[in-house]
């Protein structure tokens, strides 16, 4: 197979400095270099306008709720949200499917090359291994702390474990629905060095229960009849709960994180040195009309990632799109910055920054091109778009 060479305005290896009318050399789908174009024969070129960036790493996606796209109202709130997913639930298989199929083809073309995906069915399974994106299968769990039934209500659950494909790992859904007897359970679930990812610290409700002891979950919980008279609160927010029952040997995926502030991110950091924090903006507007403080995580050097949720909670799986929500309402973020949440930091949390996160010789992490000058353009505007070379 003959080598291609593609040019564009820059490189942005993302690991190193960015590289003004680079070349990329491949072979297949492999980088076996990369040069300038005063060195290559000009009649080998490819030529493109715009910059040469690696595939994207969308973090957290919910791939089998895809076909709920448009089906739950924005600004519900979180606890109106998953009361809206649980009654949409019953929907047929070949609609399922079909929305699975149609969004896995979507994210490819949107310049994704790997997903950390959530999973509570096997119904994304088979797409998963014909797929030309890498998934790493987060198959969830959750009791909703009642963990005198924790076997009744987790069997579906670790059925679909036992059948997820590699790579994968079992993990809690949020601090509020998963009780220390599961924790336990899950710890035991994964061997080895693994990625475990938690929905964290998302609505206010969350941070009522474990502080004080109030809030709205009482009442949720007894629309499905569960009741929390058996639970202690803590006194501290709902992320040390997790910090207390998770093991800290995993790399370990703290979930949209809306209500995180810096001295939680600290003391994570102190529990784990391998925590990684995924954004997920435009769900976050979708379903709470609130953002993370970005800054909380950028003032102690972070590993910040992007995921875009589900398509019951986004208009669309773009982790471009993700970026350019951020850039609208964090525009002190810098584009390099963000670069690095796409891909590195997000390859790095699934365990597949061998291959994957930046452009360099010898890895596979796709090439796509964004029409965008980053020193005179800016990226929330519409225009910007993703064209995948690779």
């Amino acid at each position: 197979m003959s080598p291609r060479y593609i040019t564009a305005d820059w490189i942005y290896p993302v690991t190193s400095p960015r590289i003004f009318q680079g070349v990329i050399v491949i072979e297949g789908e492999r980088i076996t270099g990369i040069t300038s174009r005063d060195l290559i024969d000009t009649d080998l070129l490819e030529y493109h306008k715009g910059i040469l960036i690696p595939g994207f790493i969308n973090s957290h996606c919910h791939l089998e709720l895809s076909h709920l796209k448009g089906r739950i109202p924005t600004g519900t709130g979180l606890l109106e949200f998953i009361k809206g997913v649980v009654s949409l639930r019953e929907v047929s298989q070949d609609e399922i499917d079909a929305a699975i199929e149609e969004a896995d083809a979507y994210m490819w073309s949107k310049g994704i090359q790997a997903v950390g995906d959530i999973c509570n069915k096997p119904d994304t399974f088979s797409v998963k291994r014909r797929s030309k994106i890498k998934y790493y299968n987060f198959v969830e769990m959750f009791d909703f702390l009642q963990e005198s039934r924790t076997d009744e209500l987790t069997r579906g659950y670790k059925d679909a474990f036992a059948l997820a494909p590699e790579p994968k790992s079992a993990v809690p859904h949020a601090p509020y629905s998963v009780s220390p007897g599961l924790f336990a359970q899950i710890n035991q679930l994964n061997s080895g060095k693994v990625t475990v990812s938690i929905h964290n610290q998302e609505l206010k409700a969350e941070e009522d229960l474990f502080v004080s002891g109030g809030g709205d979950f009482y009442s949720f919980y007894s629309r499905f009849g569960m009741n929390l008279d058996h639970f202690q609160h803590t006194g501290q927010s709902s992320i040390y709960y997790g910090l207390k029952h998770m093991d800290p040997e995993h790399r370990t995926l703290f979930v949209h994180n809306t209500l995180t502030l810096q001295k939680e991110v600290e003391d994570a950091h102190e529990w784990n040195s391998n925590v990684f924090w995924a954004t997920c903006a435009n769900a976050n507007l979708y379903i709470e009309n609130k953002l993370p403080d970005y800054f909380a995580f950028i003032n102690t050097g972070a590993l910040m990632t992007i995921g875009t949720d589900s398509l019951s909670s986004n208009w669309q799986l773009s982790i471009l799109e993700e970026m350019k929500t951020i850039t609208k309402y964090q525009s002190r973020i810098l584009f390099d910055t963000l670069l690095q949440w796409a891909t590195i930091n997000g390859a790095r949390a699934l365990g597949m920054d061998d291959q994957l996160g930046s452009l360099e010789i010898g890895k596979q992490p796709g090439i796509i091109l964004l029409n965008y000058n980053p020193d005179e353009d800016n990226l929330a505007d519409q225009k910007v778009e993703v064209r995948r070379l690779i």
